[in-house]
């Protein structure tokens, strides 16, 4: 007996293990949180967390979406208790607000309770929501049983992805543009698309930056459909200031203060076309202002930074601030300590996204003779990993000029300049890159014309540009002098190749 009861057992969790199994592959064709892009690895959770919560507390229009990623946040970190709470949230929200509609719009809220319920091992709590999916999808869709791409899941994807991190924004523009084709004078999508694409004209590379119009003729769509939308307004403004349109730029800036003015990300916006027009202290009181509503905002830290970073400036041009006995050297310490405060709290929890806070952190500490903490910073940028390419490219540049001019380190400058030139995307910081290796190199050349490092410099800088014949020739001389390294020896070797076999053609 006691046998076959082990037998029992066994085909029990066998069996529990084939309807997990049944279920997770269910699971995956899911449209939710759960089966989109951003995951564990590639977002900053505590930031997520305290954006989302910024959103939830500020009861915006479209709450119900900040609860659904914030359920989504709470189960990659366990908390599955809080993440069915944020879900009953997110379904309370769409009952009230979408009524009749209400089905098309829980899809996604749907799919992610069946998630949370499966990770909690809850599978027939789990298989009730694909229950509930395919009755709302079956006459939306002759796809998939349990979802229906529908205008309202690619626009919740959209802004989803939008949300997340700076390589998902190409995906979240295509998931726009899915729910505009049966939906194209949404406003909501419209604005999502007009998001994506203004994001996307500021990064160096993308194909958009090309055509940094797009987003000007969303927004002014946008604004036709809702006058109103005052976040649309502040966007627009910024990209007319960009454009030199300051007039028209300065009344939108004004009439959207006017409609929503405790609204921060209006706020913030508004604040940064003021800082680009020179006006600081306007800036610094509408960013206050808006931290007032969301404490822990950490791009609002990062503006009110460089408006005291920009005043800070200013003040070093005085040659009498560097005396302690000089009036003007209180204030320079004032805005030191005010720059150093809100960059450190617009990094404090995104090490991993707020690259630049932290490289400004590093200057402002150069500036003030810091030279050990900037070290500890550049020291934790470098070993950041999944850190996309240009903000990898640009910490680079800053801790090989480190290295250069505090350090006097040249092997090490020397080494990261060259790392920087690996991304091949043509951007200013490459270019920098590029001209403080061949002038450090010209300047080693100079003292020592036998010295194999900077030799191959030059003949890397020579290949790079495609002449072929002056990189051998580098090489050749370098290992001269340094007849045995590896990576001279490889470079030759695959220039070699490629000039013979582009003269026997």
């Amino acid at each position: 007996m006691p046998c076959l009861g082990r037998r029992r057992g066994s085909r029990a969790l066998e069996l529990c293990k084939t309807v997990r199994d049944l279920l997770k592959k269910n699971l995956d064709q899911l449209q939710c949180h759960f089966t989109w892009g951003p995951q564990k690895e590639t977002i900053d959770l505590d930031d997520m967390m305290y954006r989302l919560q910024d959103s939830i507390d500020l009861n915006l229009k479209y709450k119900a979406r900040s609860c659904n990623q914030f359920a989504f946040v709470n189960s990659l970190q366990g908390n599955y208790e809080d993440a069915i709470q944020n879900l009953k949230e997110a379904e309370k929200i769409l009952r009230e607000n979408y009524k009749d509609a209400f089905e098309r719009s829980s899809i996604i809220t749907y799919g992610n309770y069946a998630w949370v319920h499966y990770h909690m091992g809850q599978l027939t709590e789990a298989q009730s929501y694909f229950d509930k999916l395919e009755m709302i999808c079956k006459p939306l869709t002759d796809g998939p049983r349990y979802t229906a791409m529908i205008p309202e899941v690619y626009g919740e994807k959209g802004w989803s992805l939008l949300r997340s991190a700076a390589q998902y924004y190409e995906e979240a523009m295509e998931c726009f543009e899915k729910a505009l084709e049966e939906d194209p004078n949404n406003t909501e999508w419209i604005m999502g698309y007009a998001t994506a694409l203004y994001r996307l004209e500021a990064i160096p590379g993308t194909p958009e930056k090309c055509k940094s119009s797009q987003s000007v003729n969303h927004l002014r769509r946008v604004l036709e459909l809702d006058p109103e939308e005052s976040l649309a307004m502040v966007m627009l403004a910024l990209k007319l200031q960009e454009n030199k349109q300051k007039k028209e730029a300065n009344e939108l800036v004004q009439q959207a203060l006017q409609k929503s003015p405790d609204v921060p990300k209006v706020l913030r916006n508004a604040a940064k076309f003021y800082r680009l027009e020179q006006a600081g202290e306007k800036a610094i009181e509408l960013l206050k202002k808006a931290l007032g509503r969301t404490p822990h905002n950490s791009v609002l830290h990062d503006q009110i930074g460089m408006c005291y970073r920009v005043q800070l400036l200013e003040v070093f041009k005085n040659p009498l601030s560097s005396d302690p006995q000089n009036p003007e050297f209180q204030p320079k310490m004032v805005l030191i300590d005010h720059c150093k405060h809100h960059f450190g709290k617009a990094f404090e929890h995104r090490p991993r996204t707020a690259i630049k806070s932290q490289l400004d952190y590093a200057d402002i500490c150069l500036r003030n003779g810091e030279n050990s903490k900037a070290g500890e910073v550049y020291s934790k940028l470098l070993e950041l990993e999944g850190i996309r390419p240009e903000n990898m490219q640009i910490i680079w540049l800053q801790a090989g000029l480190f290295q250069l001019h505090k350090r006097k380190s040249d092997s090490n400058a020397v080494q990261l300049f060259q790392k920087g030139l690996k991304i091949e995307n043509n951007s200013k910081v490459w270019k920098m890159c590029y001209e403080n290796l061949d002038k450090w190199a010209e300047k080693k050349l100079c003292r020592d014309p036998h010295d194999s490092k900077a030799l191959g410099v030059k003949g890397l800088l020579h290949q790079i540009d495609g002449n072929k014949s002056k990189a051998i020739e580098y090489f050749e001389e370098a290992l001269e002098f340094d007849p045995s390294n590896e990576e001279y020896l490889s470079a030759l070797c695959e220039l070699r190749l490629s000039f013979e076999e582009h003269h026997d053609l």
